[in-house]
């Protein structure tokens, strides 16, 4: 007779080692595809459409030229804000915080549906600006430091590029259906929606078992705290005019092609090029990495100051696109590794700084043009300012 308390030969096997790590990395991938999402809308939608939806909401009279550049300045200084404001949150809020801002971007985009006297539209887009900063920070921090995915910072930051992209073809498709501006902002509301609720579960979690931040060794070749904020705040300086005006200074040269895809191009690189320059820096360090990457960069701004062709802006956008996110992508692990040295929060810190140059570079701009559309001069300063940051890099 067989012995009925014999172990049965169906009983489920313990997870092995491998099965084990298996399922991690499938978490991990799932939460940086989350940060990637959340940048995508607070950053792609919230602050960057607003570029491709500069001239047609001129066009439609919703806004005007003059109306549009101080909606743009506000933005800036709602960056400046948001970075401020998120230095003095903790990593353990930095989940909430980010759903905060998704939520927040959501509401903004659709209240620019609605037809706003110019002042509410400039507070609106004020508005956007603190939470671009603060879903950049607090994304950044749930996923490095209290989720522990530090592979996962090259996925994240594609999602600027990836949001850019979407909004750009949305907006383009709108426009070729004569979509009004403010219909299309409602349409981009529901969009960032969709892709704030594919992110939301997983913003939720909290801190995993072993994924407390510790002091990382610095590899060969890193920054110090002090001229890592400064290269980083003339990068926001450097590369801001060609992300606010682009579609703006290249309709002229494009034919009947809309100048939206110029700026699909510039998300088009931004991407991709976040797993280069990751690889780049785990290669080269953080000096020489941040010295190709601005170096690039400042080639792309300055290109369309000498040559005004089609194959040149387009050529210009995709060294821009393929760098801006490629300089966060390098600097925020290099102020992961640098955080035991500082009393503060190093990367809300340089997105501060990052804020200060994006404000400052549109001032020398119109100050550089006296009323006059030749962005020559703009664009050369940039380039000098992204040449300098680049040699900052190596002192």
């Amino acid at each position: 007779m067989a012995n009925s308390t014999a172990p049965s030969s169906t009983a489920p096997s313990l997870p092995t080692p491998q099965t084990r790590h298996e399922a991690d990395a499938g978490k991990s991938l799932g939460e940086a595809i989350a940060a990637a999402l959340a940048l995508a809308v607070a950053m792609g939608f919230g602050r960057f459409a607003f570029t491709g939806m500069y001239p047609l909401m001129v066009r439609d009279g919703t806004m005007s030229v003059a109306t549009g550049s101080l909606a743009a300045s506000a933005n800036y200084a709602g960056y400046l804000l948001g970075a401020l404001l998120a230095a003095r949150i903790a990593h353990a809020r930095a989940g909430f915080w980010s759903r905060v801002a998704l939520a927040g971007t959501v509401v903004s985009l659709a209240a620019l549906a609605l037809p706003l006297p110019d002042t509410a539209l400039i507070v609106v887009r004020f508005v956007s600006g603190v939470l671009s900063a603060l879903a950049l920070v607090n994304a950044a921090s749930w996923l490095l430091h209290v989720r522990g995915r530090h592979d996962g910072a090259p996925l994240m930051f594609s999602g600027v590029g990836i949001g850019i992209v979407i909004s750009a073809e949305l907006i383009a498709m709108g426009n070729l259906a004569q979509w009004h501006s403010l219909v299309l902002w409602l349409g981009l509301a529901i969009g960032a929606l969709v892709l704030s609720a594919l992110a939301w579960r997983a913003l939720r979690l909290q801190a995993r078992t072993g994924s407390a931040t510790t002091a990382a060794v610095a590899p060969q070749g890193a920054l110090g705290p002090a001229p890592l904020i400064a290269s980083y705040g003339l990068a926001g300086f450097g590369y801001i005019i060609t992300a606010t005006y682009l579609p703006l200074f290249v309709r002229d040269a494009l034919g009947q092609i809309d100048p939206i895809h110029v700026w699909a191009v510039f998300g088009l690189g931004a991407a991709p090029s976040c797993f280069l320059w990751h690889t780049l820096h785990e290669r080269l360090g953080t000096r020489r990495a941040m010295q190709w990457n601005l170096g690039v960069q400042a080639a792309g701004v300055v290109l369309p100051a000498l040559s005004h062709t089609a194959l040149a802006y387009l050529v210009s956008a995709a060294l821009v696109g393929g760098t801006f996110m490629g300089t966060v992508t390098i600097a925020a692990p290099a102020a992961r590794r640098l955080a035991h040295k500082v009393s503060f929060n190093l990367f809300a810190v340089m997105t501060a700084a990052y804020g200060v140059g994006q404000i400052v570079g549109p001032l020398v701009s119109t100050a550089l043009m006296h009323g006059g559309g030749n962005f020559g001069a703009p664009l050369g300063i940039a380039a000098t300012a992204l040449v300098i940051a680049a040699t900052l890099c190596s002192l």
